[in-house]
């Protein structure tokens, strides 16, 4: 079953980028570790920590790409699933540090000491567990996107009706969680994470670990798409994209695959999150900011809306962008990034990895000269 579905149901595109990031997950720690620093191919503790957290921002596009490219769900509140998975594993994290804080607390995390807190909240119990810690990562997003989902759906919300309501479910999560009262922090957040399984989060070889398990997180996800949106349902999600009336009236239940793809989603949105605190050391409420989600969208624009592949690579073209504009000129990159979008809509309107794969196929398509002349021959 696996094998007919990694040889009939991947195309080229998609070997090559299963294949490319196998080879990202093996080598970029191997030169980190093995390497001498200096070294031409020695890639630095730096580097790693910002390629890492390039790969969940890849997953997050990926995720959704699969809700909107294949569905037409345009969700501007992704980065809520994303920031709820990164505070699961920052609970976690916070749980681990015990009596090494600043208070030297072994059952409250140092902010709670320091706002006269006296007992651990009931939302806070068991995160001292990393299983029950996972499992949050997974069931907090998930769970948020079904009841959300069911409630959205069957009232037949869609468009950008149903856009304006997720981007304020993350606008209203980015105020609460931004009351120390909840006990998440507050505007601080989380943060002087220490270990993580009781290996030193700061070691160059934890750091490593993570960025390979970010990468084959990223692997997963795909294939965790891929084999949704080949399947007999993935046809039934694109009809929805683009025909959503017709389709309910041949008898599919329409909000059920909605909800089914979107709890999805979000799940693998919580699982990028949660891949993404350990490396950059620090989760708040900032993450939850709806310009963040609305970024995403940019990623999956400029890669190439409904490919997979394209979501992640435009994840990677927009944040390397970022990176280099926000060093060389940190007041234009908003500018940067509102005409790159324009550019994108304007000029290529199926993202980058769609005009490219239009025109290999048609350069493929094309007649050779040699081909033409033996047409001519035989009139």
């Amino acid at each position: 079953m696996l094998s007919r579905f990694l040889f009939e149901k991947i195309d080229r595109s998609g070997w090559v980028f299963l294949v490319l990031l196998a080879l990202i997950a093996v080598l970029v720690p191997a030169s980190n570790l093995l390497l001498t620093p200096g070294s031409f191919f020695h890639v630095s503790n730096t580097a790693l920590g910002l390629w890492g957290k390039y790969m969940t921002y890849a997953l997050l596009a990926v995720a959704v790409d699969l809700v909107w490219g294949y569905c037409g769900i345009l969700s501007l509140g992704h980065g809520a699933f994303f920031a709820l998975g990164g505070y699961a594993m920052g609970m976690y994290l916070m749980r681990q540090i015990g009596p090494r804080g600043v208070y030297a607390n072994p059952l409250l995390p140092d902010f709670m000491v320091f706002l006269n807190w006296k007992e651990l909240p009931l939302t806070w119990w068991g995160f001292s567990s990393f299983p029950y810690a996972m499992l949050m990562v997974c069931l907090v997003p998930g769970l948020l996107a079904f009841v959300f989902g069911w409630f959205a759906f069957r009232s037949r919300v869609t468009g950008v009706y149903l856009s304006i309501i997720t981007q304020a479910l993350t606008y209203a999560l980015l105020l609460a969680f931004f009351r120390n009262d909840m006990g998440f922090g507050g505007n601080n957040g989380l943060t002087d994470f220490k270990d993580i399984l009781g290996f030193n989060i700061q070691a160059q070889s934890t750091r490593a670990v993570l960025f390979s398990l970010s990468v084959i997180a990223l692997m997963l996800g795909y294939l965790t798409a891929r084999a949704i949106v080949t399947s007999k349902a993935g046809k039934i999600l694109i009809a929805i994209r683009d025909a959503e009336a017709r389709t309910r009236f041949l008898g599919y239940r329409v909000e059920n695959y909605k909800l089914f793809v979107w709890t999805v989603s979000a799940i693998m949105a919580g699982v990028a999150g949660a891949l993404y605190v350990p490396q950059v050391g620090i989760i708040n409420p900032s993450e939850f900011s709806p310009a963040n989600s609305i970024e995403t969208i940019i990623w999956v624009a400029v890669g190439g809306r409904g490919t997979l592949v394209g979501a992640a690579l435009g994840a990677g073209i927009v944040n390397f962008a970022k990176s280099w504009f926000t060093g060389a000129f940190p007041q234009a990159w908003l500018f940067a990034l509102g005409g790159l979008f324009v550019f994108v809509t304007l000029f290529l309107p199926k993202g980058v990895l769609g005009t490219f794969t239009g025109w290999w196929t048609s350069r493929q398509a094309a007649p050779t000269p040699a081909a033409e002349a033996a047409a001519e021959a035989t009139k």
